[in-house]
């Protein structure tokens, strides 16, 4: 029903936006005088305000080319090395410059492609040599792939840092952070030679019991059950993952936009001001932003239920029961990897001390390998990206990282 009731409102609203979009542009080729005229001005802008407002479902390009490195241009070329039907791994290869930190980038799987982290890995590809991994829309994903919960994103994880190596750093945003600190418990279990060097965990969940906020409250309330019934549905049969249950990515994309619609209502009539003041600039870097807030991806329905049982409800990680293919998980292994977290004073999506918790959990790693990093004036997304992320969060994680990438394990002699 989900996806009935979506594709009869896009249809119900197509022809709205398709008139918008054409009045929009033919308000901009009228001559100079009128073009100009107040009335014309804010007809335009509110033919553009609608014509734009609508969910997409095609990854955007990723649009980094070239990055500054040292003061030069450095070409960046973009190729998977390693593919799943979920997932690419995606390196951005800058031929002409070798010897910089390799850095896992791994992003969440709520809704949104990993273009989301654009910003993220544009700044770190000035100093690191960067691999992300790219999940795949689960509408796209055939039945015949297999099902996509926890245990398969952990899978992915080790995967990708055993085929990256032993010298690797690794970067978690948001969701996935209990996950990879999953991962890289399992690989000092094993004592596993692709331990990565370093894992940075950014506003993740790693502890929702802390300093709990209304979506955590909102998440013990509701019975399991409900959100299968209410948010998952079946893939229509004209997409390549008929059959499969997802929880379609237009579904969280209005969850994100509920939590805070004054900010989004007032973000959306800043955008028509400065569109009818002319301030083109800016209304052009509110549209970009929502052109990507709006590509939305489905989720797996397996990954969606167990991440609200186990880290959301269950709270499986920190009370020691996470299990992974019948393994436990215990980060109090963790011997060699270096822990640094990084939270966002005014997160209201993941509370500070969530994130942090993860050190506690963490009892083998000397004081020395750990870091926590509490940035002032920052909510969830200002913490992986914007002027604060570049000027203040950034230099952090690439000192933590060019510190502990120096490092190198001396075996024993006897």
């Amino acid at each position: 029903m989900l996806y009935t009731a979506y594709e009869w409102q896009r249809r119900l609203t197509a022809p709205a936006r398709t008139t918008s979009a054409l009045t929009a542009r033919a308000l901009e080729s009228l001559p100079a005088p009128l073009a100009g005229l107040p009335g014309t001005r804010r007809l335009r802008a509110a033919c553009r305000v609608v014509a734009d407002a609508r969910p997409t479902h095609v990854r955007p390009d990723w649009g980094i080319d070239a990055v500054d490195v040292d003061g030069r241009a450095a070409e960046v070329v973009v190729e998977p090395v390693l593919s799943t039907p979920f997932a690419d791994v995606l390196h951005f290869s800058k031929p002409d410059v070798a010897g910089q930190p390799q850095v896992l980038v791994v992003g969440p799987i709520s809704g949104h492609f990993a273009t989301l982290l654009r910003p993220t890995v544009r700044t770190l590809l000035a100093d690191h040599d960067v691999f992300v991994v790219d999940w795949h829309n689960a509408r796209e994903v055939p039945v015949s792939a297999g099902r996509f919960g926890l245990d398969e994103y952990v899978d992915h994880v080790l995967g990708a840092v055993r085929h990256l190596g032993r010298d690797t750093h690794v970067l978690a945003v948001c969701q996935p952070a209990p996950l990879v600190l999953a991962a890289v418990a399992l690989l000092a279990a094993d004592d596993d030679p692709a331990q990565p060097r370093s894992l940075t965990l950014i506003a993740g969940p790693i502890d929702t019991r802390v300093n709990p906020n209304r979506v955590n409250a909102g998440a013990g309330r509701i019975p399991l059950s409900r959100y299968e019934r209410l948010l998952t549905t079946t893939v229509p049969a004209r997409y390549p993952g008929a059959g499969r249950r997802v929880y379609p990515g237009v579904a969280q994309l209005t969850a994100f936009m509920s939590m805070n619609p004054r900010r989004h209502l007032g973000a959306h009539l800043g955008m028509y001001r400065a569109m009818v003041a002319g301030d083109e600039a800016t209304a052009a870097a509110t549209r970009a932003f929502y052109d990507e807030y709006g590509a939305v991806m489905d989720v797996p329905a397996e990954f969606y239920l167990e991440t609200l049982e186990r880290v959301f409800m269950g709270h499986d990680l920190p009370r020691g029961v996470l299990t992974w293919r019948g393994r436990r998980v215990d980060p109090s292994l963790i011997e060699e990897t270096a822990l640094l977290t990084v939270e966002g004073a005014q997160d209201d999506m993941c509370s500070p001390g969530q994130t942090e918790a993860a050190h506690a959990l963490c009892t083998g790693l000397a004081p020395e390998r750990r870091r926590h990093h509490l940035q002032p004036g920052v909510g969830h997304y200002g913490v992986f990206a914007g002027s604060r992320w570049e000027a203040e969060i950034y230099p952090v994680i690439r000192a933590f990282i060019a510190e502990h990438d120096t490092e190198r394990t001396v075996a024993p002699l006897f």
